[in-house]
């Protein structure tokens, strides 16, 4: 076996972009996961949103570098990412929130993002007119915003991974990681091999944490459950509907290959953070909810077996961990994106080999997602929810 210049640990969508992005770079890359095949974890269960509307100065950055990769995913690796920029619309139901709108595109403009705008009631049914609008104050509207297709995405960076001369190991969990001079790491153990290297990557989503301990420190990552309602087929809601979301309690949609997806966010399962079940009184409120907002949904019925739920790996302060772990110079943390990981997974692959490469992310300033910033009291300032 040839000794690998990195392992990955993690292989969903943000592994395989670092995998993909550091064998471009020219590093001999193993990838790990403890999943039987490709899409065992996270990548698979979400639900494709792309957005740059965001209420701080990073988010907004690491989308409009995500939104470039995405452009030219096809180029790159030769698969389709299913990016389609349908728009995003957020909606207020108060003037308060409509000023919480406004605060935040007067950020997103600064940061970039010029298309991005903040509209009137009447405007709304323009933008979709599929939605009861009586009672709202406005919103906020992006074009350029949209949907993708995680699994495509995951599996355009894995074949240019493995292209690129990467190898890929299925079923093989971190048992443990081996420390050397200067606390550096210098074997990954899986059941089945032991891997010699320079460089660990933690990609491992909700359980990056656990990966992190195997290295001797606290990494402050924890899953939150997010559950997703799927209707029969139908044809109610048109291919081009816009991903919407009301701002009081995070209701939101899209249409995905013929039907329509519901959204609201719970504070998941207090007896079991891990759990994946999904809630039959949470789709029997998400169904009145839906037909409320959206009139055209009335009499179109939940597929309520197809319904699931997967894990989001929350930091404390909903922004991604990126560099390297303040205890284990040669461990490097791409955690924690909080919802926002398949999205952002084609800047964080490429800002982490950058890192790798020279020591510092040269695309973008990354500094507000160092690793140590919780330990200094200095985390990212902002809503990561809008």
């Amino acid at each position: 076996m040839t000794r690998p210049d990195a392992v990955v640990i993690g292989a969903g969508v943000i592994g395989a972009s670092c995998a993909a992005h550091l064998a471009r770079a020219g590093l001999r890359v193993t990838v790990i996961d403890r999943a039987p095949a490709p899409g065992g974890g996270s990548t698979a269960r979400a639900t494709g949103g792309f957005r740059a509307q965001y209420a701080t100065e990073i988010n907004v950055r690491l989308s409009l570098l995500a939104r470039d990769q995405l452009l030219g995913f096809r180029d790159q690796t030769g698969v389709d990412p299913g990016f389609r920029q349908l728009g995003y619309l957020w909606l207020a139901t108060s003037a308060a929130e409509l000023a919480e709108l406004g605060t935040a595109n007067e950020l997103q403009r600064r940061a970039g993002l010029s298309e991005a705008q903040v509209v009137g009631p009447y405007e709304l049914c323009a933008i979709n007119p599929y939605i009861v609008t009586a009672g709202l104050a406005g919103g906020a509207w992006c074009p350029s915003d949209g949907v993708l297709q995680p699994m495509e995405i995951l599996r355009g960076y894995l074949e240019s991974a493995q292209r690129l001369g990467a190898e890929l190991r299925w079923g093989e969990p971190v048992m443990a990681l081996e420390r050397g001079p200067g606390d550096r790491i210098t074997e990954v153990i899986t059941p089945r091999a032991s891997y010699a290297t320079g460089l660990v990557v933690n990609a491992a989503g909700a359980w990056a944490a656990a990966v992190a301990r195997l290295a001797g420190f606290e990494l402050p990552v924890v899953p939150l459950r997010r559950q997703v309602a799927i209707t029969e087929p139908t044809d109610a809601l048109p291919s081009t509907f816009p991903m919407t979301i009301w701002l009081d309690d995070g209701f939101h949609l899209r249409v995905r290959d013929g039907r329509v997806l519901l959204l609201r966010p719970t504070p998941g399962d207090p007896s079991d953070p891990w759990s994946d079940q999904v809630e039959p009184a949470w789709l029997d409120d998400i169904a009145v909810r839906a037909a409320a907002r959206v009139p055209e949904l009335r009499g179109v019925r939940l597929d309520r077996p197809a319904a699931w739920a997967g894990l989001y790996e929350m930091s404390p302060d909903h922004h991604a961990v990126l560099g390297w772990a303040p205890s284990c110079p040669n461990l490097l943390l791409v955690n924690g994106s909080s919802g926002h990981g398949v999205m952002h997974a084609p800047a964080l692959g490429l800002l982490a080999a950058e890192i790798a490469a020279s020591g510092a992310a040269t695309s973008l300033d990354v500094r507000a997602l160092r690793p140590s910033r919780f330990a200094e009291a200095d985390p990212v300032r902002g809503s990561a929810l809008l």
